[in-house]
């Protein structure tokens, strides 16, 4: 069990006039303000919620 995977995540653009779903999912991911970084578990959903907003994050290694 120690050994899952994680992906990093830094938030490299602003909510300021993005739809209210992308904000959501920003919120989601634990991302709210630019240059944000933030670890989570790799899953399918959080894969999900980055390729949603691409234009937003990046995925740091």
């Amino acid at each position: 069990m120690a050994d899952k995977k994680t992906v990093t995540i830094k938030q490299i653009g602003s909510p300021i006039r993005r739809p209210e779903s992308q904000r959501k999912i920003l919120i989601g991911l634990g991302l709210n303000k630019m240059h944000k970084v933030v670890t989570r578990q790799d899953t399918p959903e959080v894969r999900g919620a980055i390729a949603k907003i691409p234009h937003l994050v990046q995925v740091v290694d």
